[in-house]
């Protein structure tokens, strides 16, 4: 494990911050010090709970390009910007230069960066775009995740199937000694992969969880224990709402 611990460096936040995005979203107001523990951390939460632009934010300070891809990867996304990089604090032990930045939501614009600079050799030989979504997320993963390096996931499982997520795990298996991933996602599949942190980004703070006490474990089970009743009373609250 290369990366230990991500502090907020509160000293940095101007009054007028504090009421601004990212700064006023509750885990980030609460927000001081995370330890990181193991090689694989997730990070889980409902959307807009700040997982992401955390994520985003430890990007910035690890020299990747925040629009996806690692530090040599030049390209430019207005979007990209992250607001919280210049406010927190990275600590290392060694520190790790090699890596990777995945943005699900913008993995359209690094495919076309690497077809742009003919870096397709470096991710099996094809252009990513000529690959359906899932099987190019599975070939960056096999192809450009090597060696001692920390890769930032940001909802891996967006274009994987079930059947690749269970590969992706297979991926992180055999990396997990030499590697360190931080992966934020709803998946509770990967979620599931053996003794990683979880840490949970729900109910205004940050703090570490187990498998079974996540949302997302906790609502897939009930639904495949008991899909029509889970459906039927689903419906019915939406028919009381109407």
């Amino acid at each position: 494990m290369f990366l230990r611990s991500v502090e907020l460096l509160r000293e940095k936040i101007t009054q007028d911050d504090q009421n601004q995005y990212p700064f006023s979203i509750p885990t980030i107001q609460s927000l001081d010090v995370i330890k990181l523990t193991s090689n694989v951390t997730f990070f889980v939460g409902e959307n807009g709970s700040g997982k992401s632009t955390l994520l985003e934010a430890m990007a910035y300070q690890c020299g990747f390009n925040t629009a996806g891809g690692g530090r040599n990867n030049n390209y430019n996304l207005e979007a990209s910007e992250s607001a919280l990089g210049e406010h927190i604090r990275l600590s290392w032990l060694p520190k790790i230069t090699n890596g990777f930045f995945l943005r699900a939501e913008s993995y359209y614009n690094f495919a076309t960066h690497i077809d742009s600079i003919d870096g397709q050799r470096y991710y099996g030989g094809r252009s990513l775009h000529e690959q359906s979504h899932g099987e190019s997320f599975l070939s960056l993963f096999v192809n450009r995740f090597s060696g001692k390096g920390i890769y930032l996931l940001d909802e891996p499982e967006a274009a994987l199937s079930p059947a690749r997520q269970l590969a992706f795990l297979r991926v992180l298996y055999d990396l997990q000694d030499t590697s360190q991933f931080i992966i934020a996602t709803h998946s509770p599949i990967i979620l599931g992969f053996p003794d990683a942190q979880i840490l949970s980004f729900d109910h205004s703070r940050i703090r570490e969880v187990q498998y079974e006490e996540t949302e997302h474990y906790q609502l897939t089970r009930r639904f495949l224990e008991n899909k029509k009743q889970y459906l039927n009373e689903l419906f019915a609250e939406r028919e009381d709402d109407i």
